[in-house]
Parts: structure tokens; sequence; C-alpha cells
């Protein structure tokens, strides 16, 4: 390997990802009766529970949070350059930052390409007791998109569970939509509209 940085990061994404996903919305399946998001969309499936996270402060949905097979799944979609990757520079991120938490960190390849596999200290309980929280980072670069997704619960560790969550990861459909926007902006996600409601 040399120590030459590429220009631009390569664009880091399973072989079949336009057949199997993460999907761009030119690729989703439009008879597919998916939950509207604004910047993704999920397949409804048995045992699925959707959770909006938002920001304090804004009001904004930063993220969604799909409950499924014992795991968590959080999801954020990002704009990101036509010709090159975030993935690699995201890893880096959440590396430092993970050891700055005094977590452990390793990188390994995953089926969704690499991944990281973290041991999080948290606080729980009301002693305050320090725990071990295990997470997986998975992330897809797509056409002017990136699909970052944090893996918890039984998917960071028992490989059954595992491939359900990579399995619904895989179903989301990322919506970056025209509008201009800078690279590594989430794209904005919104409530879903219910069912019925105009």
């Amino acid at each position: 390997m040399s120590d030459a940085m590429p220009p631009e990061a390569e664009k880091v994404a399973p072989d079949d990802r336009e057949t199997s996903g993460p999907f761009d919305e030119s690729e989703a399946n439009p008879v597919r009766p998916y939950i509207d998001l604004g910047g993704i969309k999920v397949l409804p499936r048995e045992g699925l529970n959707l959770r909006l996270e938002v920001e304090e402060q804004t009001k904004r949905i930063v993220a969604v949070g799909l409950d499924y097979a014992d795991s968590t799944l959080q999801v954020q979609p990002f704009a990101a350059p036509r010709n090159a990757g975030l993935w690699d520079e995201t890893r880096e991120q959440i590396r430092g930052q993970i050891r700055q938490q005094g977590g452990r960190v390793e990188e390994r390849e995953g089926p969704l390409g690499p991944e990281l596999l973290a041991e999080v200290p948290v606080i729980a309980g009301a002693e305050g007791t320090a725990g071990k929280r295990i997470a997986r980072f998975v992330g897809v670069d797509g056409p002017r998109w990136f699909l970052r997704g944090v893996i918890g619960g039984a998917a960071a560790v028992d490989v059954e569970a595992a491939a359900k969550v990579e399995d619904l990861f895989r179903s989301i459909v990322v919506v970056r939509g025209s509008a201009p926007m800078p690279p590594r902006d989430l794209i904005p996600l919104k409530m879903p509209a219910t069912p019925g409601s105009a």
C-alpha cells in the first residue's frame, strides 16, 4: 500500500447494492408499500417498530430507529458527492469518538463491507454502574448519498439476528432528492403520514 491518499475517497458499498440494496429511489420497486420518512423509505414487516429520534432544541428528526429481531438499527441518510464516498472518513471519525469515550473498536469485513465493531462504555441503572454496549457501525455509499447504520442488541453478536437486521438495512430506500445539499448534511427526515389522514 502506498502512503499517498487518493484525492477522492472511493465509494464503499456491496457489489450487489443496486439489486439488493440499500436502494436509491431510482432503483426501488414503485409498487411496494413503503413507509415514507422523507430522506428514507422503510418497508414495513412483521415485528418491526419504528421510532423517530428528535433533536431537543431544533425539533428536527435526526435519525430513524428500527426495533427488529431483538435488535435495534439506527439509520441516518447523508448527502454525498457524486463521485466520492463518505464511509471511509466516517469510520475514522467514529473510531476516534469511541476511543475518546474509553471504548474499544475494531474494523472488520462484514456482509455489507467494512464495518466497525465497538464496545462502548455506558452508565446504567440508578447506582450509575458502568456497563458495556456492543454496537456495529455499518455504512454504504450510494449515488449522491451515504447511509449509516448503528446496530445494537442481538444483531451485534448473534449471526441469525444479524442476518435479519442486515436484510432490513438493505431494504431501505434513500430519497436524496434533487435539491443541492452540502456533502455530509443529513438528508431531511419527516414524520410518516398516517394512513387515512389528508
